[in-house]
């Protein structure tokens, strides 16, 4: 047998071992063999039992040693205590993977976390690829190479198709198999990855890249585990024009916790999370059910999705319906996501009329009564040649139920343009009519919400992965580690290029300094990152007077509040004027690396989160989009004739900020300018502070 390939062990073996097989069919580790049988491999299957000598009707064998001919993949089902010891069988036995189902590894603390370090290293010395522990193991529905114990697969017969889907859940591996089987939707390949302890998403997604049977990945998440192999395997994804779409877990406070507990996963920041998928093209749906409805969508028209920022304005969906009700439910939740329906100009309703169909106006274009089905199919031609619309929505009314055919009839014959998105949702339970329009290969959908979720995440530009970036020496005369004060902050921030506010460091004692009244001071230290809980800030000072009363009172507010801090010296500054307050942050997150924000300021911000967030460093085209994304820069770019602040200096600031990322000598972990003010003319850093490893 000539060698195999990693990806085709992982995905297409031709020969498995099932290490614990059982004869007992109605336990989960009989499983993999009767579903092999069932639904045909071809290939050789070894079942491994030392206490059986056949299992289901077939030989069984003692050990992996002596078998009859090499295996590409070894399944094992035996306990986790055992699993170390068999790892040199699997060696000599001619495997590239193993899948381990057995558990009592990484999620169960510390000591399991050894042992599967352990296993691993072990592992890796014999040149074996391990998949799981805890994987509920892999699917080729095409080969029948069904090497899981995944209940989904007891179906009497499978469907396959050009979908592949990667879960770090197991049982939801099987949920979305069978509900997406429900549908019509077949699959070509799904694994399940349990713990990630050696073979990634990345990795799997890398080997689905090259995989001429997926068209369309799918990715179940929990949480994101070695984000440069993913990073690299969606950039790749993106070239080969394979669309990616995720659901993760994690949205809410609660929902990422119970993922991290349940994964044994390290805490990030959903909205780094965000930024990470959206950085590499990756679709994130809101709904469950949009995983696989959105692939017919993704994929027939990849190439009109926006491939990055356009004008700004929400995205305009043309709506035609026979159901003013149903529309109206989508229509809601289109709003919902930040989208328009778009009324159709007067020139288009000129043209239409012309063609013998009456139309008026309205943002919903309602046929209830009006149309015949060539009418119907010749409007929706036209929509979907119109340059006033970014897509077209189609709602189906009872007709989906009761006369399928007639129903999506206009939609199948249409000659649909692939630059221009087609969905369309059935108001009524129609079964029929959405297989009809899924073997048609039109995206439809079931509920409002999913149809909704489906076209904003698809009209939603891809981001950019992170910018080169030069690399930023360390300045020499600031430290390497720890907290720096917000006068070494500023120092930092300098150096980088961001604009920042003057001011001196004077002597408590004395006081001496040349910065023209009124003024700000400030406690400067570095144990002090909150300056105003502390009491250490005092701004308008008018005059000496007023200054030494203000440094005496912050003085005894520090030493009260925080009495272990080491004061500096007294930072003063100029009073400097703003259109609006602006924060700039920087975070090295742990699962997806470095970060830039920028968000409204003011302490009206945390009331109402209003910021835009990407992978740091950032080009200065990213840095505008940010600016264009946060709602309170509008105040500053022409919002009823309120002067217009120097948005192209805010887009510097922010470039030359996110450089942190590319720091030499040191790691940043944290930095925020709060607030940076945005004037007529040019920007200033007014507070700071940076936390480094």
């Amino acid at each position: 047998m000539p060698d195999t390939s990693f990806a085709d062990a992982l995905l297409s073996p031709r020969s498995i071992a099932l290490v614990g097989a059982s004869g007992d069919a109605r336990k989960n580790t009989a499983r993999p063999l009767r579903f092999m049988r069932k639904h045909g491999f071809p290939g050789a299957v070894y079942p491994i039992n030392a206490g059986r000598a056949e299992i289901l009707g077939e030989k069984a064998y003692p050990s992996l040693v002596g078998l009859p001919g090499p295996v590409d993949h070894v399944f094992v089902m035996i306990p986790g205590s055992d699993v170390a010891a068999m790892l040199d069988d699997c060696a000599r036995a001619g495997a590239r993977v193993v899948t381990i189902y057995s558990d009592g590894f990484g999620e169960t603390g510390p000591e399991g976390q050894e042992r599967q370090a352990a296993l691993v290293a072990r592992a890796r010395a014999l040149g074996l690829r391990l998949l799981g522990p805890n994987s509920i193991g892999t699917a080729n529905l095409h080969t029948g190479a069904i090497l899981s114990v995944n209940a989904a697969f007891e179906a009497d017969t499978l469907l396959p198709g050009d979908i592949s889907l990667v879960s770090q859940s197991g049982s939801m591996m099987g949920s979305l198999l069978s509900r997406a089987a429900a549908r019509g939707f077949g699959f070509a390949k799904s694994v399940s990855v349990g713990n990630e302890s050696d073979i990634t998403v990345g990795e799997v997604l890398d080997a689905l890249v090259d995989d001429a049977g997926t068209k369309v990945i799918l990715l179940f998440l929990e949480t994101l585990r070695d984000a440069p192999t993913l990073a690299r395997a969606l950039a790749r994804a993106r070239a080969a024009g394979k669309p990616v779409i995720a659901y993760k877990l994690g949205r809410s406070e609660q929902g990422d916790a119970l993922a991290q507990s349940h994964t044994g996963a390290m805490a990030g920041n959903d909205v780094a999370v965000e930024a990470f998928l959206r950085a590499y093209g990756v679709m994130r749906v809101r709904n469950l059910e949009t995983l696989f409805e959105l692939a017919p969508l993704a994929s027939r028209h990849a190439g009109a999705r926006p491939a990055g920022p356009g004008a700004g304005g929400p995205a305009r969906v043309a709506v035609i319906t026979t159901t003013g009700g149903g529309a109206a439910t989508v229509v809601d939740n289109l709003g919902l996501h930040g989208m328009v329906a778009a009324a159709p100009p007067a020139d288009f309703v000129r043209r239409i009329a012309e063609q013998g169909l009456r139309i008026r106006e309205t943002p919903v274009i309602d046929l209830t009564l009006a149309a015949t089905s060539a009418q119907y199919r010749m409007l929706l031609e036209h929509l979907l040649r119109a340059d006033w619309c970014d897509a077209v929505l189609s709602v189906v009314g009872s007709s989906a139920q009761f006369h399928p055919g007639l129903a999506v009839q206009p939609l199948l014959e249409a000659d649909k343009p692939v630059d221009k998105p087609l969905a369309v949702f059935l108001a009524p339970e129609a079964p029929e009519s959405l297989a009809l329009l899924r073997a048609g290969g039109i995206a439809a959908f079931r509920t409002p919400e999913a149809c909704a979720d489906a076209l904003a995440v698809f009209l939603t530009a891809g981001g950019q992965p992170p910018a080169a970036g030069e690399a930023f020496p360390w300045p020499a005369r600031l430290p390497r580690q720890g907290m720096l004060s917000e006068h070494e902050a500023g120092a930092l921030f300098r150096s980088l290029g961001v604009p920042v506010a003057g001011g001196e460091l004077a002597d408590p004692a004395a006081l001496t300094h040349a910065v023209p009244y009124p003024v700000v001071a400030k406690v400067c230290s570095r144990d002090l990152a909150h300056k105003t809980e502390m009491g250490a800030v005092r701004v308008g000072i008018p005059d000496a007077g007023a200054l030494r009363a203000a440094v005496d009172d912050m003085l005894e507010s520090v030493a009260r509040l925080a009495p272990a801090a080491r004061v500096d010296g007294i930072l003063i500054q100029p009073m400097e004027t703003r259109l609006i307050e602006m924060i700039l942050g920087y975070r090295h997150d742990p699962l997806v690396g470095p970060t830039v924000l920028l968000g409204a300021g003011g302490i009206a911000a945390e009331l109402s989160p209003d910021y835009a967030i990407r992978l740091a460093p950032v080009g200065l085209d990213e840095a505008r989009q940010m600016i264009a994304e946060v709602r309170q820069t509008r105040l500053i770019r022409g919002f009823r004739g309120l002067p217009a602040g120097d948005c192209e200096a805010l887009a510097h600031a922010i470039a030359a900020f996110s450089r942190l990322a590319c720091a030499q000598g040191t790691q940043v972990v944290e930095a925020e300018i709060n607030p940076l003010f945005v004037r007529a003319e040019g920007v200033v850093a007014v507070d700071g502070l940076a936390r480094l490893a």
